[in-house]
């Protein structure tokens, strides 16, 4: 059957129009035509901002457009990634997830702003490992006299925390249900507080992130006794995993990596994850992160998302059966 001229010129109208807004709704062509923000949920300064911006850096010149980084701290990350969340999906608005946010912040917070399993993973940036330190001072010079000590007296020996539910709190949680531990948690204001307390021996103990702790170490300020990390790190090559130590279920990373917004196209996702996957491995952003003695990240969008998926199926079930909550 053949179509009245006009009619078959509004039925081709209507193909091109169909096919445009296809296109519109998977990979505009030539994106980004514009400048991408990256949304940094924790203050300017710090070390997931150093790194953002770093990558940015290398990203704007592999993307062609500028490469804004924007930082929207508070309440853990919730700030930014509630942002973010509701950003429109069209690759130009992602944030930098990372551990808390994604993993712990739901089991707990009693309410949040947005859904973390809504945001589309596009790369895992890195993976840091904390290690277990003492003051020099302390008797304590293995993961197992810190097991004995602590069984032998019980609720006695304090361990320090940045805060509830971050990684050092979170480690030391983890350390005590596969040890059968009871040890006093002492939380701080942040990390630089409790590493404070630890030099001035206020406190026996503390989860520190390695790169932090390192120069103590070196100083001989405070003692290395066990890592977090799946292997012997090349920072501290004399230091044992828990693993090693016996204790295999204390693998702990404190990681970060780049995340959009729900519903983002499959091909900018795509398109990103082979832009912040080349940004990455510059050498400057490679030196930063392994001269912290941090896990170089990279990898897939689908690798990213079971990474997350198990990292939150894991702090979960030990927030639950610790109780611990956070107003």
């Amino acid at each position: 059957m053949q179509l009245h001229p006009a009619l078959a010129a509004t039925a081709a109208a209507i193909l091109v129009l169909a096919s445009a807004t296809a296109r519109s709704q998977t990979a505009p062509d030539g994106y980004p035509v514009r400048a991408v923000t990256i949304v940094v949920p924790f203050a300017a300064g710090g070390n997931t901002d150093v790194k953002t911006r770093l990558v940015a850096r290398q990203l704007a010149q592999i993307l062609g457009q500028p490469v804004i980084v924007d930082n929207k701290p508070g309440a853990s990350g919730n700030i930014g990634m509630e942002f973010v969340g509701r950003a429109a999906a069209d690759g130009y608005t992602i944030a930098m997830g990372s551990f808390g946010p994604l993993a712990v912040n739901p089991w707990i917070y009693p309410k949040l702003n947005f859904d973390p399993k809504t945001f589309v993973p596009i790369i895992l940036l890195e993976k840091s490992p904390l290690v277990l330190v003492t003051p020099a001072d302390k008797p304590y010079r293995s993961v197992a006299d810190v097991v004995t000590a602590a069984k032998d007296r019980p609720g006695q020996l304090n361990i320090a925390n940045a805060g509830p539910g971050g990684a050092h709190h979170l480690s030391a949680e983890l350390f005590e249900v596969a040890a059968g531990l009871d040890m006093i948690g002492v939380p701080f204001k942040g990390g630089g507080p409790a590493a404070t307390a630890l030099l001035s021996g206020q406190v026996d103990l503390m989860f520190e992130q390695t790169g932090a702790a390192a120069p103590s170490i070196q100083a001989r300020k405070i003692r290395a006794l066990g890592v977090t990390s799946a292997q012997r790190l090349a920072m501290l090559p004399d230091v044992p995993t828990f693993a090693e130590s016996g204790f295999p279920q204390v693998t702990v990373s404190n990681w970060m990596g780049y995340v959009a917004p729900k519903g983002t196209p499959p091909e900018i996702v795509a398109r990103l994850n082979k832009a912040f996957a080349k940004a990455m491995d510059h050498p400057e952003v490679r030196e930063r992160i392994v001269s912290q003695g941090n896990e170089f990240g990279g990898g897939s969008s689908q690798e990213f998302a079971a990474f997350i998926d198990s990292e939150a199926a894991k702090w979960g079930r030990l927030v639950k059966e610790r109780g611990i909550r956070r107003d």
